[in-house]
Protein backbone atom coordinates (compact mmCIF):
# COMPACT_ATOMS: atom_id res chain seq x y z
CA UNK A 1 0.00 0.00 0.00
CA UNK A 2 1.56 3.41 -0.10
CA UNK A 3 5.87 4.40 -0.74
CA UNK A 4 7.59 3.02 -1.79
CA UNK A 5 9.40 -0.19 -4.53
CA UNK A 6 9.19 -5.99 -3.19
CA UNK A 7 8.29 -12.61 -3.21
CA UNK A 8 7.17 -15.37 -5.32
CA UNK A 9 4.44 -18.67 -6.35
CA UNK A 10 3.30 -21.86 -8.86
CA UNK A 11 4.46 -25.53 -8.55
CA UNK A 12 2.22 -26.37 -5.72
CA UNK A 13 -0.57 -25.15 -7.87
CA UNK A 14 0.74 -26.53 -11.19
CA UNK A 15 -1.19 -29.84 -10.60
CA UNK A 16 -4.86 -28.17 -9.70
CA UNK A 17 -4.99 -25.41 -11.78
CA UNK A 18 -4.67 -26.92 -15.22
CA UNK A 19 -4.50 -24.79 -18.27
CA UNK A 20 -5.47 -26.16 -21.44
CA UNK A 21 -3.86 -26.37 -24.74
CA UNK A 22 -3.43 -22.93 -26.34
CA UNK A 23 -5.11 -23.68 -29.65
CA UNK A 24 -8.14 -24.42 -26.77
CA UNK A 25 -8.33 -20.68 -26.16
CA UNK A 26 -9.93 -18.73 -29.29
CA UNK A 27 -12.70 -19.55 -31.50
CA UNK A 28 -12.41 -21.57 -34.70
CA UNK A 29 -14.06 -19.23 -36.27
CA UNK A 30 -11.58 -16.33 -35.43
CA UNK A 31 -14.72 -14.03 -34.45
CA UNK A 32 -13.54 -11.90 -31.44
CA UNK A 33 -15.03 -12.04 -28.32
CA UNK A 34 -18.38 -10.40 -27.61
CA UNK A 35 -18.16 -10.08 -23.82
CA UNK A 36 -15.28 -9.58 -21.43
CA UNK A 37 -15.72 -9.51 -17.30
CA UNK A 38 -13.27 -8.35 -14.97
CA UNK A 39 -13.19 -8.80 -10.83
CA UNK A 40 -12.27 -6.05 -8.95
CA UNK A 41 -11.78 -2.18 -9.85
CA UNK A 42 -8.32 -1.58 -7.95
CA UNK A 43 -5.72 -0.56 -9.48
CA UNK A 44 -5.11 -3.92 -11.38
CA UNK A 45 -8.94 -4.59 -12.56
CA UNK A 46 -8.77 -0.96 -13.92
CA UNK A 47 -5.64 -1.05 -15.85
CA UNK A 48 -6.82 -4.45 -16.96
CA UNK A 49 -9.99 -2.58 -18.37
CA UNK A 50 -8.11 -0.07 -20.14
CA UNK A 51 -5.55 -2.44 -21.86
CA UNK A 52 -8.16 -4.81 -22.77
CA UNK A 53 -10.03 -2.10 -24.43
CA UNK A 54 -7.23 -1.22 -26.15
CA UNK A 55 -6.27 -4.55 -27.32
CA UNK A 56 -9.94 -5.71 -28.49
CA UNK A 57 -10.90 -2.77 -29.98
CA UNK A 58 -14.18 -0.29 -29.57
CA UNK A 59 -16.76 -3.45 -29.62
CA UNK A 60 -16.16 -5.68 -27.07
CA UNK A 61 -18.31 -5.54 -24.07
CA UNK A 62 -16.23 -5.06 -20.82
CA UNK A 63 -17.79 -5.37 -17.48
CA UNK A 64 -16.33 -4.68 -14.44
CA UNK A 65 -17.68 -5.64 -10.71
CA UNK A 66 -16.86 -3.91 -7.56
CA UNK A 67 -18.68 -5.40 -3.88
CA UNK A 68 -17.02 -2.28 -2.90
CA UNK A 69 -15.23 1.12 -3.81
CA UNK A 70 -13.81 2.07 -7.18
CA UNK A 71 -9.93 2.10 -6.31
CA UNK A 72 -9.82 -0.54 -3.84
CA UNK A 73 -6.58 -0.41 -1.61
CA UNK A 74 -6.20 3.24 -3.13
CA UNK A 75 -8.62 5.02 -0.46
CA UNK A 76 -9.32 8.29 1.16
CA UNK A 77 -10.43 9.20 4.64
CA UNK A 78 -12.22 12.73 5.69
CA UNK A 79 -10.58 14.40 8.15
CA UNK A 80 -11.80 18.02 9.12
CA UNK A 81 -13.21 18.69 5.66
CA UNK A 82 -9.78 17.72 4.03
CA UNK A 83 -8.95 13.88 2.29
CA UNK A 84 -5.80 11.60 3.20
CA UNK A 85 -4.76 8.98 1.71
CA UNK A 86 -5.44 5.84 3.50
CA UNK A 87 -4.18 3.13 1.03
CA UNK A 88 -1.64 3.26 -1.17
CA UNK A 89 0.11 6.40 -1.01
CA UNK A 90 3.04 7.30 -3.48
CA UNK A 91 4.35 6.58 -6.76
CA UNK A 92 7.61 5.90 -7.65
CA UNK A 93 9.25 8.15 -11.27
CA UNK A 94 9.95 4.63 -13.07
CA UNK A 95 6.25 3.30 -12.93
CA UNK A 96 5.69 4.18 -16.47
CA UNK A 97 2.23 3.04 -16.64
CA UNK A 98 1.03 4.76 -13.82
CA UNK A 99 2.95 8.05 -15.41
CA UNK A 100 1.50 7.35 -18.65
CA UNK A 101 -2.26 7.06 -16.84
CA UNK A 102 -1.78 10.07 -15.32
CA UNK A 103 -0.96 11.83 -18.48
CA UNK A 104 -3.70 10.23 -20.35
CA UNK A 105 -6.57 11.05 -17.84
CA UNK A 106 -5.21 14.80 -17.70
CA UNK A 107 -4.71 14.79 -13.69
CA UNK A 108 -1.97 16.29 -12.51
CA UNK A 109 1.08 15.63 -10.16
CA UNK A 110 0.13 16.39 -6.10
CA UNK A 111 2.55 19.29 -5.05
CA UNK A 112 5.19 18.05 -2.49
CA UNK A 113 5.51 19.75 0.78
CA UNK A 114 9.10 19.01 2.08
CA UNK A 115 9.72 17.05 5.53
CA UNK A 116 12.51 15.35 7.19
CA UNK A 117 12.88 11.29 8.01
CA UNK A 118 14.14 9.46 11.04
CA UNK A 119 14.59 6.66 12.36
CA UNK A 120 13.87 5.41 16.09
CA UNK A 121 14.86 2.29 17.96
CA UNK A 122 12.15 2.89 20.65
CA UNK A 123 14.37 4.71 23.15
CA UNK A 124 16.05 7.25 20.87
CA UNK A 125 15.96 8.32 17.00
CA UNK A 126 19.23 6.64 15.75
CA UNK A 127 19.54 7.91 12.07
CA UNK A 128 17.88 11.40 10.74
CA UNK A 129 17.76 13.79 7.74
CA UNK A 130 19.01 17.00 7.62
CA UNK A 131 19.02 19.74 5.48
CA UNK A 132 22.60 19.06 4.10
CA UNK A 133 22.82 16.44 2.00
CA UNK A 134 26.33 15.73 2.32
CA UNK A 135 26.07 15.91 5.81
CA UNK A 136 23.66 13.19 5.26
CA UNK A 137 26.15 11.42 3.25
CA UNK A 138 28.83 11.82 5.77
CA UNK A 139 26.75 9.82 8.29
CA UNK A 140 25.72 7.02 6.27
CA UNK A 141 29.38 6.18 5.52
CA UNK A 142 30.64 7.11 9.24
CA UNK A 143 27.85 4.71 10.92
CA UNK A 144 27.63 2.18 7.75
CA UNK A 145 30.71 2.27 5.64
CA UNK A 146 30.12 1.55 2.12
CA UNK A 147 27.10 -0.78 2.38
CA UNK A 148 24.73 1.99 0.88
CA UNK A 149 26.77 2.06 -2.08
CA UNK A 150 26.78 -1.63 -2.13
CA UNK A 151 23.05 -1.34 -2.30
CA UNK A 152 22.99 1.07 -4.77
CA UNK A 153 24.89 -0.71 -7.26
CA UNK A 154 22.26 -3.94 -6.36
CA UNK A 155 19.37 -2.50 -6.87
CA UNK A 156 20.88 -0.09 -10.19
CA UNK A 157 21.56 -3.57 -11.87
CA UNK A 158 18.05 -5.30 -10.84
CA UNK A 159 16.23 -2.14 -12.00
CA UNK A 160 18.06 -2.00 -15.16
CA UNK A 161 16.99 -5.58 -16.08
CA UNK A 162 13.32 -5.09 -14.80
CA UNK A 163 12.86 -2.09 -16.96
CA UNK A 164 13.11 -4.42 -20.02
CA UNK A 165 9.23 -5.37 -19.30
CA UNK A 166 7.84 -1.85 -20.83
CA UNK A 167 10.05 -2.68 -24.08
CA UNK A 168 8.62 -6.13 -24.21
CA UNK A 169 4.93 -5.09 -23.37
CA UNK A 170 5.53 -2.03 -26.22
CA UNK A 171 6.52 -4.61 -28.37
CA UNK A 172 3.15 -6.84 -27.96
CA UNK A 173 5.03 -9.99 -25.84
CA UNK A 174 3.16 -12.11 -22.70
CA UNK A 175 4.09 -14.62 -20.51
CA UNK A 176 2.04 -17.40 -19.06
CA UNK A 177 3.49 -16.75 -15.94
CA UNK A 178 5.05 -14.28 -13.28
CA UNK A 179 8.23 -17.23 -13.52
CA UNK A 180 7.80 -16.67 -17.51
CA UNK A 181 8.10 -13.37 -17.20
CA UNK A 182 10.57 -12.83 -14.65
CA UNK A 183 13.01 -15.20 -16.02
CA UNK A 184 12.79 -13.05 -19.02
CA UNK A 185 13.82 -9.96 -17.51
CA UNK A 186 16.58 -11.23 -15.04
CA UNK A 187 17.06 -15.23 -15.96
CA UNK A 188 17.30 -17.42 -12.60
CA UNK A 189 18.55 -14.57 -11.12
CA UNK A 190 15.18 -13.07 -10.59
CA UNK A 191 13.49 -16.97 -10.13
CA UNK A 192 16.23 -17.32 -7.32
CA UNK A 193 16.02 -13.74 -5.89
CA UNK A 194 12.41 -15.21 -4.91
CA UNK A 195 13.23 -18.17 -2.64
CA UNK A 196 16.00 -16.34 -1.06
CA UNK A 197 15.42 -14.10 1.91
CA UNK A 198 16.40 -10.50 1.29
CA UNK A 199 18.43 -10.00 4.56
CA UNK A 200 20.68 -13.40 3.46
CA UNK A 201 21.04 -11.92 -0.03
CA UNK A 202 22.13 -8.16 1.63
CA UNK A 203 24.96 -9.94 3.74
CA UNK A 204 25.98 -11.57 0.85
CA UNK A 205 26.76 -8.28 -0.90
CA UNK A 206 28.82 -7.17 2.05
CA UNK A 207 25.85 -5.25 3.38
CA UNK A 208 26.74 -5.07 7.11
CA UNK A 209 24.25 -6.24 9.21
CA UNK A 210 24.00 -2.51 11.20
CA UNK A 211 22.91 -1.35 7.62
CA UNK A 212 20.21 -4.18 7.13
CA UNK A 213 18.72 -3.65 11.03
CA UNK A 214 18.64 0.52 11.19
CA UNK A 215 18.14 1.17 6.95
CA UNK A 216 16.56 -1.48 5.59
CA UNK A 217 14.39 -3.03 8.50
CA UNK A 218 12.35 0.19 8.82
CA UNK A 219 11.85 0.40 5.49
CA UNK A 220 10.36 -3.03 5.19
CA UNK A 221 8.03 -2.52 8.46
CA UNK A 222 6.37 0.70 6.58
CA UNK A 223 6.10 -0.87 2.79
CA UNK A 224 4.89 -4.11 4.69
CA UNK A 225 4.85 -4.37 7.60
CA UNK A 226 7.18 -7.65 7.82
CA UNK A 227 10.97 -7.92 8.35
CA UNK A 228 13.77 -8.74 6.23
CA UNK A 229 13.17 -12.13 5.94
CA UNK A 230 10.87 -11.54 3.07
CA UNK A 231 12.35 -12.38 -0.01
CA UNK A 232 14.74 -10.34 -2.14
CA UNK A 233 13.16 -9.21 -5.21
CA UNK A 234 10.03 -8.50 -2.88
CA UNK A 235 12.35 -6.00 -0.59
CA UNK A 236 14.50 -4.78 -3.98
CA UNK A 237 11.47 -3.18 -5.54
CA UNK A 238 10.98 -0.74 -3.17
CA UNK A 239 10.15 2.65 -4.59
CA UNK A 240 12.34 3.70 -1.76
CA UNK A 241 14.86 1.81 -2.87
CA UNK A 242 15.01 2.57 -6.23
CA UNK A 243 14.55 6.86 -4.96
CA UNK A 244 17.72 6.18 -2.89
CA UNK A 245 19.31 4.70 -5.97
CA UNK A 246 18.55 6.99 -8.16
CA UNK A 247 19.20 9.67 -5.85
CA UNK A 248 22.91 8.59 -5.44
CA UNK A 249 23.30 8.41 -9.36
CA UNK A 250 21.92 11.98 -9.82
CA UNK A 251 22.36 14.13 -6.92
CA UNK A 252 20.12 16.60 -5.87
CA UNK A 253 21.89 19.43 -7.93
CA UNK A 254 21.04 17.98 -11.30
CA UNK A 255 17.49 17.77 -10.28
CA UNK A 256 14.86 18.95 -13.26
CA UNK A 257 12.67 21.38 -12.35
CA UNK A 258 9.42 18.86 -13.37
CA UNK A 259 11.21 15.80 -11.07
CA UNK A 260 10.75 18.14 -8.50
CA UNK A 261 7.54 18.94 -9.30
CA UNK A 262 6.22 15.39 -9.13
CA UNK A 263 7.60 14.61 -5.19
CA UNK A 264 5.32 13.52 -2.78
CA UNK A 265 5.57 13.70 1.29
CA UNK A 266 4.72 10.09 1.77
CA UNK A 267 7.41 7.92 2.36
CA UNK A 268 5.76 4.72 2.56
CA UNK A 269 4.57 2.98 -0.48
CA UNK A 270 5.83 0.74 -3.24
CA UNK A 271 8.73 -1.47 -1.54
CA UNK A 272 12.56 -1.08 -0.80
CA UNK A 273 15.43 -0.24 0.71
CA UNK A 274 16.13 3.25 1.31
CA UNK A 275 19.18 5.49 2.55
CA UNK A 276 17.57 8.56 4.24
CA UNK A 277 19.24 11.35 2.31
CA UNK A 278 17.08 12.17 -0.56
CA UNK A 279 14.59 9.06 -0.12
CA UNK A 280 11.78 10.82 -1.22
CA UNK A 281 12.73 12.86 -4.08
CA UNK A 282 11.40 10.50 -6.85
CA UNK A 283 8.38 9.59 -5.43
CA UNK A 284 4.75 11.50 -6.31
CA UNK A 285 1.03 10.89 -6.10
CA UNK A 286 -1.71 11.92 -8.09
CA UNK A 287 -3.59 15.59 -7.00
CA UNK A 288 -7.17 14.41 -5.97
CA UNK A 289 -6.03 11.21 -4.67
CA UNK A 290 -4.32 8.15 -5.99
CA UNK A 291 -7.98 6.80 -6.39
CA UNK A 292 -9.14 8.96 -9.30
CA UNK A 293 -6.61 7.02 -11.74
CA UNK A 294 -9.24 3.79 -11.68
CA UNK A 295 -12.36 5.83 -11.85
CA UNK A 296 -10.64 7.38 -14.95
CA UNK A 297 -9.57 4.53 -16.41
CA UNK A 298 -12.82 2.72 -16.38
CA UNK A 299 -14.50 5.91 -17.80
CA UNK A 300 -11.38 5.98 -20.40
CA UNK A 301 -12.06 2.34 -21.21
CA UNK A 302 -16.12 3.12 -21.45
CA UNK A 303 -16.16 0.05 -18.98
CA UNK A 304 -19.83 -1.19 -17.48
CA UNK A 305 -19.28 -0.98 -13.79
CA UNK A 306 -20.94 -3.00 -12.11
CA UNK A 307 -21.51 -2.92 -8.20
CA UNK A 308 -22.08 -6.56 -7.60
CA UNK A 309 -20.53 -9.65 -5.24
CA UNK A 310 -19.58 -12.21 -8.06
CA UNK A 311 -20.69 -15.46 -6.22
CA UNK A 312 -19.62 -17.81 -8.55
CA UNK A 313 -17.97 -18.85 -11.86
CA UNK A 314 -18.78 -21.68 -13.80
CA UNK A 315 -17.30 -22.82 -17.21
CA UNK A 316 -20.09 -23.44 -20.07
CA UNK A 317 -19.32 -25.59 -22.74
CA UNK A 318 -21.11 -25.04 -26.01
CA UNK A 319 -19.77 -27.68 -28.64
CA UNK A 320 -16.70 -26.57 -29.20
CA UNK A 321 -16.86 -23.20 -27.63
CA UNK A 322 -16.26 -22.25 -24.15
CA UNK A 323 -17.94 -19.75 -21.92
CA UNK A 324 -17.89 -18.89 -18.10
CA UNK A 325 -21.07 -18.15 -16.54
CA UNK A 326 -20.79 -15.69 -13.38
CA UNK A 327 -23.54 -15.60 -10.74
CA UNK A 328 -23.53 -12.48 -8.59
CA UNK A 329 -25.30 -9.83 -5.93
CA UNK A 330 -26.57 -6.66 -6.37
CA UNK A 331 -28.22 -4.61 -4.39
CA UNK A 332 -31.78 -5.58 -5.97
CA UNK A 333 -30.62 -9.49 -6.21
CA UNK A 334 -29.00 -12.23 -7.79
CA UNK A 335 -28.29 -12.67 -11.23
CA UNK A 336 -26.04 -14.29 -14.10
CA UNK A 337 -23.75 -13.39 -16.87
CA UNK A 338 -22.02 -15.82 -20.00
CA UNK A 339 -18.50 -13.84 -20.69
CA UNK A 340 -16.53 -15.86 -23.21
CA UNK A 341 -13.35 -14.09 -21.21
CA UNK A 342 -13.01 -13.72 -17.39
CA UNK A 343 -10.28 -11.97 -15.32
CA UNK A 344 -9.86 -11.99 -11.70
CA UNK A 345 -7.75 -8.78 -10.33
CA UNK A 346 -9.11 -9.76 -6.75
CA UNK A 347 -6.88 -11.60 -4.21
CA UNK A 348 -8.11 -15.13 -3.75
CA UNK A 349 -6.70 -16.30 -0.78
CA UNK A 350 -9.20 -17.34 2.38
CA UNK A 351 -7.81 -14.87 4.44
CA UNK A 352 -9.50 -12.28 1.89
CA UNK A 353 -12.70 -13.35 1.66
CA UNK A 354 -13.19 -12.94 -1.66
CA UNK A 355 -16.26 -14.94 -1.32
CA UNK A 356 -15.57 -16.20 -5.18
CA UNK A 357 -16.41 -20.29 -5.56
CA UNK A 358 -15.57 -22.02 -8.73
CA UNK A 359 -18.31 -24.58 -9.60
CA UNK A 360 -18.11 -27.51 -12.23
CA UNK A 361 -14.43 -27.27 -13.35
CA UNK A 362 -12.77 -30.43 -13.71
CA UNK A 363 -10.12 -31.19 -11.73
CA UNK A 364 -11.88 -28.80 -8.97
CA UNK A 365 -9.94 -25.67 -7.77
CA UNK A 366 -8.41 -25.95 -4.41
CA UNK A 367 -7.69 -22.64 -2.44
CA UNK A 368 -4.62 -20.53 -3.08
CA UNK A 369 -2.24 -21.10 -0.50
CA UNK A 370 -0.70 -18.65 1.76
CA UNK A 371 -2.30 -15.70 3.29
CA UNK A 372 -2.26 -11.60 3.37
CA UNK A 373 -0.99 -9.94 5.99
CA UNK A 374 -2.92 -7.06 7.85
CA UNK A 375 -1.93 -3.66 8.34
CA UNK A 376 -3.74 -1.14 10.10
CA UNK A 377 -3.55 2.77 8.92
CA UNK A 378 -4.36 4.85 11.79
CA UNK A 379 -5.19 8.78 10.91
CA UNK A 380 -4.96 10.96 14.05
CA UNK A 381 -6.23 14.53 14.45
CA UNK A 382 -3.89 15.45 17.38
CA UNK A 383 -1.02 16.48 18.91
CA UNK A 384 2.48 14.52 18.63
CA UNK A 385 3.82 13.47 21.83
CA UNK A 386 7.59 14.16 20.50
CA UNK A 387 8.86 13.70 24.54
CA UNK A 388 8.35 9.68 23.83
CA UNK A 389 11.08 10.41 20.89
CA UNK A 390 13.43 12.39 22.94
CA UNK A 391 11.91 15.88 22.09
CA UNK A 392 10.54 17.40 25.49
CA UNK A 393 10.07 20.72 23.62
CA UNK A 394 8.08 19.91 20.43
CA UNK A 395 9.27 23.15 18.45
CA UNK A 396 12.71 21.46 18.25
CA UNK A 397 11.56 18.43 16.81
CA UNK A 398 12.65 18.38 13.33
CA UNK A 399 10.61 15.24 11.24
CA UNK A 400 7.62 14.91 9.94
CA UNK A 401 7.58 10.89 9.50
CA UNK A 402 9.49 8.55 11.84
CA UNK A 403 10.21 4.61 10.67
CA UNK A 404 11.00 2.26 13.86
CA UNK A 405 13.40 -0.78 14.14
CA UNK A 406 12.47 -4.10 14.08
CA UNK A 407 12.10 -3.77 18.27
CA UNK A 408 9.58 -6.36 19.90
CA UNK A 409 8.37 -3.30 22.25
CA UNK A 410 7.61 -0.88 19.97
CA UNK A 411 3.78 -1.09 18.92
CA UNK A 412 3.81 0.70 16.04
CA UNK A 413 5.37 0.52 12.13
CA UNK A 414 5.71 4.34 12.00
CA UNK A 415 4.31 7.63 12.22
CA UNK A 416 4.25 10.39 9.64
CA UNK A 417 2.62 13.82 9.25
CA UNK A 418 0.62 13.68 6.49
CA UNK A 419 -0.68 16.44 3.52
CA UNK A 420 -4.28 15.93 2.34
CA UNK A 421 -4.90 15.14 -1.28
CA UNK A 422 -5.78 18.37 -2.56
CA UNK A 423 -2.83 20.66 -1.46
CA UNK A 424 -3.79 24.74 -2.17
CA UNK A 425 -0.60 27.36 -3.10
CA UNK A 426 -0.90 28.24 0.48
CA UNK A 427 -0.82 24.89 2.62
CA UNK A 428 1.73 24.34 5.06
CA UNK A 429 2.70 21.23 6.87
CA UNK A 430 1.23 21.76 10.79
CA UNK A 431 4.71 22.22 13.32
CA UNK A 432 4.73 19.73 15.88
CA UNK A 433 3.52 22.23 18.48
CA UNK A 434 0.30 22.70 16.60
CA UNK A 435 -2.75 20.13 16.73
CA UNK A 436 -1.77 18.09 12.80
CA UNK A 437 -2.98 14.91 10.80
CA UNK A 438 -0.59 11.78 11.52
CA UNK A 439 -0.59 8.54 9.54
CA UNK A 440 0.09 5.75 12.27
CA UNK A 441 1.14 2.41 10.69
CA UNK A 442 0.93 -0.62 13.03
CA UNK A 443 0.46 -4.36 12.98
CA UNK A 444 -2.50 -4.15 14.87
CA UNK A 445 -5.46 -1.86 16.16
CA UNK A 446 -3.99 0.42 18.30
CA UNK A 447 -5.16 0.21 21.69
CA UNK A 448 -6.24 3.95 23.80
CA UNK A 449 -2.76 3.20 26.09
CA UNK A 450 -0.96 3.22 22.85
CA UNK A 451 -2.86 6.10 20.91
CA UNK A 452 -1.93 8.09 24.12
CA UNK A 453 1.82 7.39 24.11
CA UNK A 454 1.88 8.82 21.13
CA UNK A 455 -0.26 11.73 21.10
CA UNK A 456 -0.78 14.18 24.34
CA UNK A 457 -3.99 14.98 23.16
CA UNK A 458 -6.47 13.99 19.94
CA UNK A 459 -9.47 15.40 18.21
CA UNK A 460 -10.16 12.28 16.18
CA UNK A 461 -9.12 9.03 14.80
CA UNK A 462 -10.10 7.05 11.72
CA UNK A 463 -9.15 3.48 11.37
CA UNK A 464 -9.11 1.24 8.28
CA UNK A 465 -7.44 -2.46 8.49
CA UNK A 466 -6.08 -3.42 5.77
CA UNK A 467 -5.02 -7.22 4.01
CA UNK A 468 -2.86 -4.86 2.50
CA UNK A 469 0.09 -7.41 1.17
CA UNK A 470 1.36 -10.93 0.92
CA UNK A 471 2.39 -12.52 3.62
CA UNK A 472 5.44 -13.03 2.71
CA UNK A 473 7.96 -16.31 2.78
CA UNK A 474 10.71 -17.41 0.77
CA UNK A 475 9.22 -20.80 0.58
CA UNK A 476 6.12 -19.58 -0.63
CA UNK A 477 5.50 -20.37 -5.22
CA UNK A 478 3.81 -17.99 -7.04
CA UNK A 479 0.58 -18.60 -7.80
CA UNK A 480 -0.35 -19.04 -12.62
CA UNK A 481 -1.91 -16.35 -14.43
CA UNK A 482 -3.79 -18.42 -16.45
CA UNK A 483 -6.35 -20.79 -14.17
CA UNK A 484 -8.17 -21.97 -17.35
CA UNK A 485 -8.58 -21.36 -20.93
CA UNK A 486 -9.57 -17.59 -20.59
CA UNK A 487 -9.78 -17.61 -17.31
CA UNK A 488 -7.26 -15.34 -15.42
CA UNK A 489 -5.75 -14.36 -12.49
CA UNK A 490 -3.99 -10.69 -11.95
CA UNK A 491 -2.66 -11.19 -8.02
CA UNK A 492 -0.72 -13.55 -8.56
CA UNK A 493 1.99 -10.55 -9.67
CA UNK A 494 1.42 -9.61 -5.75
CA UNK A 495 3.67 -12.24 -4.60
CA UNK A 496 6.34 -11.18 -6.45
CA UNK A 497 5.73 -7.58 -5.05
CA UNK A 498 2.91 -5.87 -4.17
CA UNK A 499 2.72 -2.02 -5.88
CA UNK A 500 0.74 0.18 -7.93
CA UNK A 501 2.74 -0.29 -10.84
CA UNK A 502 3.21 -3.88 -10.59
CA UNK A 503 -0.53 -4.62 -10.51
CA UNK A 504 -0.60 -2.53 -13.79
CA UNK A 505 1.95 -4.14 -15.36
CA UNK A 506 0.29 -7.55 -14.81
CA UNK A 507 -2.77 -6.00 -16.26
CA UNK A 508 -0.89 -5.08 -19.47
CA UNK A 509 0.50 -8.59 -19.62
CA UNK A 510 -3.06 -10.32 -18.94
CA UNK A 511 -4.45 -8.18 -21.57
CA UNK A 512 -2.08 -9.34 -24.23
CA UNK A 513 -1.67 -12.75 -23.01
CA UNK A 514 -5.85 -12.57 -23.46
CA UNK A 515 -5.47 -11.39 -26.69
CA UNK A 516 -2.77 -13.45 -28.17
CA UNK A 517 -4.69 -16.48 -26.72
CA UNK A 518 -7.70 -15.80 -28.03
CA UNK A 519 -6.45 -14.95 -31.37
CA UNK A 520 -4.31 -17.99 -31.64
CA UNK A 521 -0.82 -16.03 -31.90
CA UNK A 522 1.70 -18.46 -30.09
CA UNK A 523 5.09 -16.99 -31.15
CA UNK A 524 4.10 -13.70 -29.39
CA UNK A 525 3.95 -15.48 -25.86
CA UNK A 526 6.30 -17.07 -23.69
CA UNK A 527 9.86 -16.09 -26.20
CA UNK A 528 13.00 -16.77 -25.57
CA UNK A 529 15.63 -14.24 -25.50
CA UNK A 530 13.52 -11.21 -26.62
CA UNK A 531 16.46 -8.22 -26.09
CA UNK A 532 18.26 -10.01 -29.16
CA UNK A 533 14.66 -10.37 -30.80
CA UNK A 534 13.76 -7.01 -30.13
CA UNK A 535 16.71 -5.54 -31.46
CA UNK A 536 16.24 -7.96 -34.52
CA UNK A 537 12.87 -6.46 -35.39
CA UNK A 538 14.37 -2.61 -34.60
Amino acid sequence: MGCSLLPLFVAVLAARFVVADPEEHGPVDGAPPSKIAVVGAGIGGSATAHFLRQHFGPEVQVDVFEKGEVGGRLATVTVNHNDYESGGSIIHSLNLHMQEFVKQLGLKYRRNVAGKMAVFNGEEVILEETDWYLLDLFRLWWRYGISFIRLQMWVEEIMEKFMRIYKYQAHGYAFSSVEELLDSLGGSGFINMTRRPLSDSLLELGVSQRFIDEVIAPVMRINYGQNVSIPAFVGQLSGKMQAAVEEEVKGRKERTREEKRCRVESRRGRQGAVSLAGAQNNLWAVEGGNKLVCSGLLKMASANLLEAQVNSISPIHSGEGLQYQLSFTTATGTASELYDIVVLATPLQASVGSGVQFQGFTPPFDELPGSYHSTVATIVHGYLNTSFFGFPDPRLFPFASVLTTDTPDLFFNSVASVCPVNISAGFRRKQPQEAGVYKVFSPQLLEKSQLKTLFRSYYSVQVTEWQAYPRYSSSQRLPPVELHPNLYYLNGIEWAGSAMEMSSVAAKNIALLAYHRWNRQTDMVDQRDLVHRIKTEL
